[in-house]
């Protein structure tokens, strides 16, 4: 478990340890020795975390982000997105907040058959 995305992410959300502790149903002391690495949170307080903090239980528990010197992630993982049956996919929120994403904005999509598929905003005159 990467104990830094815990305090990554109670950080980036503003949260002290005590509302972070009060508002999952644990002690401030559990929340400050899950952060030092001491301790694991069971499941159910990782769900609780991850629900609280909008992120995917993957994010808390693995290291998926890629940081920059100031500590701001640059890779992220949005969770999982269904195609219907016009081959459409709905972008999540946090996703359209992240790279700005506007209905009737135009996005370029790339693929490579080995790396998956890519979605580009394209800056418009």
């Amino acid at each position: 478990m990467d104990f830094n995305n815990l305090k990554f992410f109670r950080k980036k959300n503003g949260y002290t340890q005590e509302q972070v502790a009060e508002k999952i149903g644990v002690s401030r002391q559990a929340v400050a020795k899950w952060e030092n690495g001491e301790t694991l949170p069971d499941i159910d307080n990782i769900i609780a975390l991850a629900d609280f903090y909008e992120v995917t239980v993957d994010s808390l528990v693995r290291n998926v982000a890629a940081y920059s010197g100031a500590g701001t992630p640059k890779q992220h993982m949005f969770g999982l997105v269904r195609v219907n049956d016009k081959g459409q996919i709905t972008l999540t929120k946090k996703c359209r907040e992240v790279f700005g994403i506007e209905p009737q904005d135009t996005l370029l999509m790339l693929g490579d058959e080995d790396k998956g598929i890519a979605l580009v905003k394209i800056s418009e005159p």
